[in-house]
């Protein structure tokens, strides 16, 4: 009688902890990214040192900031197994850099990368008179969960700093445009953070 005690016992707790593990989980990913929710994310700081080409746009040393916004319903277009690639519509991202300044009217691309010493967010844009902006921030590992490869969502922690890269082709933070049949790649040191905020149906006010 005892021992059947004992076993019944354990299968309640067996249970308990199993309900408790899937619950967890479950919150986990609501709390990732939420469908009706849009994150915004704003990367602020410096331009520069030149690291390759001739800067034709004279940004070496100006401030620069890129605001973007994404709805957390998207899906990726395209995917590895440590990777996303989200496309954004037109409007979703704002650029100034020195006097200049732009908002997409053409879609853009959005890549997330999870990595072992670094997550990158890489954003592609199309600015006026043919310019092709591509930013690269290198984030601490780990600042986003598996979850973002399915859907955008915030990283952990923000905001963070942004330490730039020392070659053009090597890690670090940078800003590469493509001008005039040239292209310039420039270090950037600022800082990089985020937020999303949901979008609430309230239901509609009876007669």
């Amino acid at each position: 009688m005892f021992a059947r005690m004992i076993r019944t016992s354990a299968l309640v707790l067996s249970a308990v902890v199993v309900l408790g593990c899937t619950l967890w989980a479950q919150s986990v990913e609501i709390f990732s990214a939420n469908p009706s929710a849009t994150l915004t994310v704003v990367i602020k700081g410096k331009l520069g040192p030149i690291l390759s080409g001739s800067d034709p746009l004279g940004l070496n040393g100006d401030s620069g900031t890129l605001t973007l916004k994404a709805s957390e319903s998207l899906k990726p277009i395209a995917h590895t197994a440590n990777s996303a690639t989200y496309k954004l519509p037109a409007g979703a991202i704002t650029v100034t850099a020195g006097t200049n300044k732009f908002t997409t009217k053409t879609p853009s691309k959005m890549t997330i990368s999870l990595g072992s010493s670094a997550d990158i967010l890489t954003l592609k844009a199309t600015g006026p008179s043919g310019l092709m902006l591509t930013d690269t921030s290198y984030l601490q590992t780990g600042s986003w969960t598996t979850a973002v490869l399915k859907h955008p969502g915030v990283f952990k922690p923000s905001p963070q700093k942004l330490t730039p890269a020392k070659t053009a082709n090597g890690p670090g933070s940078k800003l590469s445009y493509t001008i005039f049949n040239g292209t310039t790649v420039l270090g950037f040191t600022g800082t990089i953070s985020n937020q999303d905020t949901v979008d609430l149906q309230l239901p509609e006010e009876e007669d």
